[in-house]
């Protein structure tokens, strides 16, 4: 424990415990929305690289019970298609981000997330099942804005929302869909050694913290109407847009 203040001072420990807590609350609530709420403020009082490990290993190992029954309520046949989608082309999405200018990407990004929120917002509905290749194509979009900036979550909320499915199918989907599309990422960050003793000591507090606000955000949703579950994920659309926006960086960075 020596070790752990000794890296984290209590103070820093106690800033990052309540965001992951509230990050937790969403994610176990709509499925998603943990990563737009945490990283960007974790990544302004520590490393990103430590920041986005953590997150990643603690949202994979505390998840796996949302998973489990996920798995019996998502809708394969378009999860699937996504999931290949994302994983094929979030290297597009890092080409990019090398070879590119980042300001454009962003701006470009925040314009993106606007439209799908203009479109959910609208009213409109797709009002059959996700063809696969509108599956794997959404899904290849939300593989190249992570590989840009992390921010993957809108095109495929946006695709799955859109659909005349329950939200309890929704967020199936959603939580299928970011286990499976993270094991790239987790296998990218073990080979550039992202999992160091820094993010070890930080597990210790982040691993409690998130179980139990995963736990009370599932709970919520089991009492929740579907009319604000919908609500709730066009506000965390909104924020995805308003943390990939470069004129806020002086604000949110």
């Amino acid at each position: 424990m020596s070790g752990l203040f000794d890296t984290f001072p209590p103070d820093l420990l106690v800033f990052l415990a309540l965001v992951l807590f509230v990050a937790g609350c969403v994610r176990g609530f709509t499925g998603f929305g943990a990563g737009m709420i945490f990283i960007p403020i974790a990544t302004s009082v520590v490393p990103p690289a430590v920041a986005a490990a953590t997150f990643l290993f603690v949202d994979s190992i505390v998840t796996l019970p949302l998973l489990v029954r996920a798995m019996r309520s998502c809708i394969w046949q378009t999860v699937l298609p996504a999931v290949l989608g994302a994983i094929l082309f979030v290297h597009l999405g890092a080409w990019l981000l090398a070879t590119t200018n980042v300001l454009v990407l962003r701006w470009i990004i925040c314009a993106i997330v606007v439209c799908l929120l203009a479109l959910l917002i609208s009213g409109w509905r797709y009002q059959r099942p996700p063809h696969p290749a509108v599956s794997f194509a959404t899904g290849g979009v939300s593989g190249v804005l992570g590989g840009i900036s992390q921010v993957s979550a809108p095109p495929v909320v946006a695709m799955w929302l859109s659909s005349s499915s329950d939200p309890q199918v929704v967020r199936a989907n959603l939580i299928v869909f970011f286990a499976l599309a993270s094991v790239g990422t987790f296998a990218a960050y073990l080979m550039h050694g992202f999992f160091t003793a820094e993010v070890a000591r930080l597990l210790i507090v982040a691993v409690p913290v998130y179980a139990l606000a995963i736990f009370l955000g599932a709970r919520g949703f089991g009492k929740a109407r579907p009319g604000f579950y919908r609500k709730t994920a066009y506000v965390l659309i909104a924020l995805a847009a308003l943390t990939s926006m470069p004129a806020l960086d002086t604000l949110l960075r």
